[in-house]
């Protein structure tokens, strides 16, 4: 490859890895796969800007091994397909060392087989279905037992709802999250007609049957919650449309896995008091590194910009990276992909992120409640919970395992003893 330009320093035209062997090429390419147009440019435009940040940060403090990073940005603009070939341009055009992006399951399931073939490394920073496990993705956000079912434990033991409409956009992430969710409660005893379930199209405005219908959930005086996967821009009409019923917060409360401080940025909150949302980190937790982190966003980005989940998973996950490039003393995705497990960084909520051998961070999971103000009001936080990449409430999950550390495989039959093939979705 000649890659030999951009140097951090004009007096050095290589970067020795330490012990003397091979070079590093520089400069350190870092591949930015997020939709900057489109229905999900809500979300992931400031992924975009998260990473641009994280970079200029890490330039500032030296580069790595020896050389910059140079970010390499492109937009596949909401259109699934297109996150496969984008993730190919960088790989094979750009010669990107590693990605971070996507939002979407469907767009990562859309990006996965273009990395295996490649062996690309990308680090995705959003809750997801689990139910998935690559040697080439290290999941930074929540799986369902780090967002879904603590939300529901919520829902059951402090709200005592008891009949539940599970809303979602129609994609792999809500209806997956959805069985997954659906027999769990039914474990808690929740009966199958106590269960609403309805999905939508991206983009979706019009919600007034869709919350129509859960308002007759309650008619029989049962305490009704939402349980929300709606993704992007159609989030907007369905909170407009609760307030336009007259639904709040004590009525029909709703749990959001979505929804953070950027999408309520774009909403009128008013009538959004006390509504709730799942996540790992919110820009209300208290801590001396995540005030410097805040402070370092809205001096970048200007001071009515907010923090939220998913920026910290990047966050965490480029840190993590780094950290390992380093260790490995290569961009080699081999061999960072090695120096990945057990490798701890301090998350912004207090408390340490590690990264196990399924390629899921153990980080604590947060309950907050809307305010007036667009943030959110802490209101439960966990112990680190370990990322589970395949649930115990499917039976042909159940029984199964990943580790990519020691058996080097991410979908081991704990009862069988064997390694089988990852099954496709895609």
């Amino acid at each position: 490859m000649n890659r030999f330009t951009k140097l951090l320093s004009g007096a050095a035209t290589l970067a020795l890895v330490a012990g003397g062997a091979s070079a590093q090429d520089c400069p350190i390419k870092v591949g930015v796969l997020h939709s900057l147009s489109g229905t999900m440019a809500i979300s992931e435009t400031t992924l975009k800007d998260t990473m641009l940040m994280l970079i200029e940060q890490q330039n500032a403090a030296g580069g790595l091994l020896g050389c910059e990073l140079e970010a390499v940005v492109v937009d596949p603009a909401s259109d699934w397909p297109l996150f496969a070939e984008k993730a190919r341009e960088l790989l094979t055009v750009h010669e990107v060392d590693v990605m971070f992006g996507n939002w979407t399951s469907v767009s990562r399931k859309s990006v996965l087989p273009v990395i295996e073939e490649l062996n690309g490394l990308l680090f995705y920073p959003v809750q997801y279905e689990g139910e998935e496990s690559s040697k080439n993705v290290f999941y930074t956000g929540a799986a369902p037992n780090q967002q879904a079912i603590p939300a529901v434990d919520y829902f059951l033991e402090e709200l005592g709802v008891e009949k539940f409409a599970l809303l979602g956009t129609d994609y792999v992430y809500p209806r997956t999250t959805n069985n997954i969710l659906a027999s769990y409660l039914a474990s808690k005893g929740i009966a199958e007609e106590d269960i609403f379930v309805n999905y939508t199209p991206f983009g979706h405005s019009d919600w007034g049957t869709i919350v129509a219908d859960v308002v007759a959930l309650g008619e029989d005086g049962k305490q009704v919650g939402v349980i929300s996967t709606i993704n992007g821009d159609a989030n907007i009409g369905f909170y407009k449309e609760l307030a336009a019923a007259g639904v709040s917060a004590d009525d029909i409360p709703v749990v959001a896995f979505s929804v953070g401080e950027e999408e309520l940025s774009g909403l009128d909150t008013s009538n959004l008091v006390g509504h709730l949302a799942a996540w790992n980190y919110f820009q209300s937790a208290e801590g001396e590194a995540n005030e410097e982190w805040i402070a370092a966003w809205k001096a970048r980005m200007g001071e009515d910009r907010v923090t939220n989940d998913p920026m910290e998973a990047h966050y965490i996950g480029f840190n993590m990276w780094v950290n390992a490039v380093k260790a490995a003393e290569t961009t080699d995705v081999d061999a960072v992909r090695t120096a990945m497990y057990g490798q701890e960084f301090p998350n912004l909520t207090g408390g340490t992120a590690v990264m196990l051998p399924n390629h899921h961070l153990s980080k604590p999971v947060l309950i907050g409640e809307i305010t007036a103000e667009g943030q959110f009001d802490i209101i439960s936080q966990t112990d680190p919970v370990p990322g589970d990449a395949w649930t115990d409430f499917l039976p042909e999950s159940a029984v199964l395992k990943s580790d990519w550390k020691d058996l080097g495989c991410g979908m081991y039959n704990t009862e069988t003893s064997t390694c089988v093939q990852i099954k496709s979705n895609y």
